[in-house]
């Protein structure tokens, strides 16, 4: 165990963190498709609003008659962008989540937005609907960067709205996407600078990735541009993690960071293998049931989703139990983007086995000695080293899982 691990763990007491229950609403409407995105977002000429929240709050009485009652530590609206839902359609489906399953004291309630999407007196209407935390889609404070992502804002028109957001909300976060073609670090630093002096108490912060079937993809595959090679790349996830530690907001996750007690808990129910309900077109879930998790997909195609709620309650497309073998990678997989790793005690709780289970112990032995991971009496962690080169770390490590899995 590497000295510094067994120093922490001597020196406090340790307390295996509780992943929550979390709930995901998914409004699947944009105003333009950015040419990164492969979220499943749509655009639309008309939406029938009524219809979609009756729809949504349908899904959501399906739900609730087969999860049990347990407090609800976080709800999150995303999409799509759903700060074009009618903020009294956020207010029926909160209302009736509450009624569904007791709320806890601190309950967060996350709602994703764009600039172009702001307003005043529609954030102070979201506010008011019980929204308690704003995250802000900015993606760049450089003119040049957000006419190339697609974005249909400008530098000033995002800080205008942070400015409203931080007016209505305690609790905002903002995204940023760097590693653009051409980027230079000095232009990084200057506009992570910029945004973290504005951005308050939490910020994510992508790479930008070329995914398939999204319009930087043909961009590539046609030659118009070239994605940033790996080490400049590598150079700005550094700078990253330094200049966003030196402003007080260190990474909790491979691409998230807060200031202390600051960090998103609906995606900290995601990472530590919590328990969340999915409600919404291409919405996923993780349920527990008699001693089993099981994984829920909605129908992804908005207007087929639709269909099938009005017709059979609720729209989904597949209900299945997670092997114990999937459940372990799914656990390691997600756990050790952060930086607080797997609480080993958690581990065994939601997957049914031991970690060492899990993972092959030479192929472990030897990532520890590399300087990649840690372990200790109570979580395996991946170190800043291991961090930086997380994928291969992962494919190393469950490159054998042991049979008794």
């Amino acid at each position: 165990m590497p000295a510094s691990t067994a120093e922490a763990s001597a020196g406090s007491a340790f307390a295996a963190p509780d992943p929550g229950f979390g709930l995901y609403v998914h409004w699947p409407f944009c105003l333009s498709k950015c040419p990164y995105c492969d979220f499943n977002s749509h655009v639309r000429n008309k939406v029938d609003l009524p219809r979609w929240q009756a729809a949504l709050l349908a899904e959501l009485d399906h739900y609730a008659d087969r999860v049990a009652k347990r407090p609800l530590t976080s709800i999150f609206f995303g999409g799509g962008t759903p700060s074009l839902m009618p903020p009294e359609a956020v207010a029926a489906i909160l209302d009736k989540a509450k009624a569904f399953w007791p709320s806890a004291p601190d309950l967060e309630v996350t709602l994703e937005a764009n600039p172009t999407t702001v307003e005043a007196s529609r954030f102070a209407e979201f506010r008011d609907a019980g929204v308690n935390r704003l995250s802000l889609g900015v993606q760049s404070l450089d003119d040049k960067v957000l006419k190339f992502l697609g974005r249909g804002h400008d530098a000033a028109e995002a800080l205008a709205a942070l400015d409203i957001a931080t007016e209505r909300f305690d609790r905002v976060s903002i995204d940023l996407i760097y590693a653009t073609p051409d980027q230079t670090e000095a232009g990084w630093r200057r506009d992570l600078k910029r945004a973290l002096e504005a951005a308050g108490e939490h910020i994510s912060l992508y790479q930008l990735t070329i995914e398939p079937n999204t319009g930087f993809a043909g961009a590539v595959k046609r030659g118009e541009w070239a994605p940033m090679d790996d080490d400049p790349a590598a150079l700005l996830f550094q700078v990253t993690q330094d200049v966003a530690g030196e402003a007080g907001l260190p990474a909790y996750e491979i691409s998230n960071h807060a200031r202390p007690g600051a960090e998103c808990r609906h995606n900290l129910t995601y990472w530590r293998y919590g328990t969340y309900i999915g409600i919404g077109p291409g919405a996923h879930g993780r349920i527990g049931k008699d001693g089993d998790r099981l994984a829920v997909s909605q129908i992804r195609k908005p207007e087929a989703w639709l269909e099938a709620v009005e017709r059979d309650g609720h729209g989904t497309e597949s209900r299945a139990r997670i092997p114990l073998a999937e459940r372990a990678e799914e656990a390691v997989l997600m756990g050790l983007r952060l930086t607080e790793g797997i609480a080993l005690e958690t581990f065994a709780a939601a997957v049914g086995c031991r970690i060492e289970d899990v993972v092959d112990a030479t192929r472990l032995s030897d990532l520890i000695d590399g300087g990649f991971l840690e372990l200790d009496d109570h979580a395996l962690r991946a170190t800043y080293s291991g961090r930086r080169v997380l994928n291969a770390v992962l494919t190393e490590i469950l490159a054998e899982r042991r049979t008794a899995v």
